[in-house]
């Protein structure tokens, strides 16, 4: 039971969101060998707020 944990930033439409799990999802069927229903898939977002990289938090970079 393949089980694929994605962190990123909130604010991907739905749309998006399915097309990644179609994608991951035929991924681990073809070099996994698994079945489709035995792939799952969270995504864990989070805000700008509560992000940071080089120190700097994400929010900050999109005010500049």
């Amino acid at each position: 039971m393949p089980h694929i944990q994605i962190t990123l930033l909130e604010g991907r439409t739905p749309e998006q969101k399915r097309k990644i799990v179609e994608r991951l999802t035929a991924t681990m069927v073809e070099e996994a060998g698994t079945s489709r229903e035995a792939v799952s898939v969270a995504f864990m977002e989070v805000s700008t707020a509560s992000f940071a990289r080089g120190g700097v938090l994400a929010l900050d970079k999109q005010q500049k």
